[in-house]
């Protein structure tokens, strides 16, 4: 009596298991390309699909990202001077170390990336969303002053996303 009560039981986790739809079908992520220690000065990137592409290390002075799909990249110790990533989704990808000199973030998706000891120097952030990112304290302080507009995607503002509301970040000028 027990012996089959066990197997009815299995067999009637085993159809629910194998009843249940696929989670994901590996078609839809590509593999990761890797570009690291590249030098990709003035490639073109633009429109791409490059989740969890990795360019650690990599030399992407004046390289276009705009509306590229960056999920999950992978661009640490990086140089992007004067890159043009608007408009790229960089939604849980690790830029830190990463020298954005003078490039273009508007519109960029930075949600839950980690952006640690980056260096935002005369960037463009309009309309970047930065909602549960990591950065450094200064960082935020220095975003702040220059954070304006609303993501397109997410319809997020920057300076929420950033936490620059009044009383909270403004306190640190």
């Amino acid at each position: 009596m027990i012996l089959r009560q066990f197997i009815a039981f299995t067999l009637t986790i085993l159809i629910l298991i194998w009843s249940l739809p696929a989670q994901a079908n590996p078609q839809d992520y590509p593999p990761p390309i890797s570009y690291s220690n590249a030098e990709l000065t003035r490639h073109d990137f633009s429109g791409q699909v490059l989740r969890s592409a990795e360019f650690s290390n990599a030399n992407m002075e004046l390289t276009n990202f705009s509306n590229a799909d960056l999920r999950g990249a992978v661009m640490s110790a990086s140089v992007m001077v004067k890159a043009n990533l608007h408009g790229a989704d960089l939604t849980n990808a690790m830029a830190d170390q990463v020298k954005f000199t003078n490039a273009d973030l508007s519109d960029v998706v930075f949600v839950e990336a980690i952006l640690l000891r980056s260096t935002f120097e005369g960037v463009d952030i309009t309309g970047a969303d930065f909602t549960d990112a990591i950065l450094d304290g200064f960082q935020i302080k220095q975003l702040c002053k220059i954070a304006t507009g609303v993501n397109s995607k997410t319809g997020v503002a920057t300076r929420d996303s950033l936490g620059c509301r009044s009383g909270i970040i403004n306190d640190f000028k």
